[in-house]
């Protein structure tokens, strides 16, 4: 079975984007890069771009899945404002072509790649390069592009792990709650 997962980092000035092939349990990068908005000078042509290039990824590679990731909360409202609106028109160009959509929250992001939620873009991209054997000059100088690769190959890794409903409140609990999981045998001291 073979399926296309296009991930998408939200940006105002430039957002970023990468598409995975996965075949037979296993990803590969197809392609990724930036959406560059900074000649556009107004907030509304920049949306217009968005959907314009975001429709025209969705087209020219047929993704089955989009994963983008959510908006942090910032202390600047305006440009909360700003990326949630460009979330939503990249969200737009999907729904209109019936991608559904998985949404991921940076930490959760950092967290399946690396292990470590609060980790640097630069160890995600080193990550995200050792998973899938890119060469370094495919890699790009934008961050945004492997961030949005990023979003993709976490959404890859959440595929057939369906979250659990059951809430685990540390070690303990989990121990607790699953014996049938604990290893019987004696520690040695």
């Amino acid at each position: 079975m073979e399926k296309i997962i296009l991930g998408i980092d939200p940006g105002t000035n430039l957002m970023g984007y990468g598409l995975l092939k996965v075949v037979d349990g296993k990803a590969q990068m197809m392609t990724m890069g930036v959406i560059d908005l900074r000649k556009f000078p107004d907030a509304y042509l920049k949306l217009g771009h968005i959907f314009e290039r975001v429709t025209g990824i969705i087209d020219g590679f047929l993704p089955d899945e989009m994963a983008i990731e959510a908006p942090f909360f910032g202390k600047n409202v305006q440009s909360m404002l700003k990326l949630g609106r460009a979330q939503g028109t990249a969200i737009a160009a999907a729904v209109h072509h019936g991608v559904p959509i998985h949404e991921y929250a940076p930490m959760k992001i950092k967290m399946a790649l690396t292990g470590n939620g609060g980790a640097s873009k630069e160890q995600v991209a080193g990550m995200l390069q050792r998973l899938l054997k890119i060469p370094n000059d495919e890699m790009g100088k934008y961050m945004d592009a492997t961030d949005a690769l990023a979003a993709a190959y976490c959404h890859f890794l959440q595929m057939g792990r369906p979250e659990s409903d059951v809430k685990y409140r540390g070690w303990k609990d989990f121990i607790n709650k699953n014996q049938d999981k604990v290893s019987k045998r004696k520690e040695k001291a």
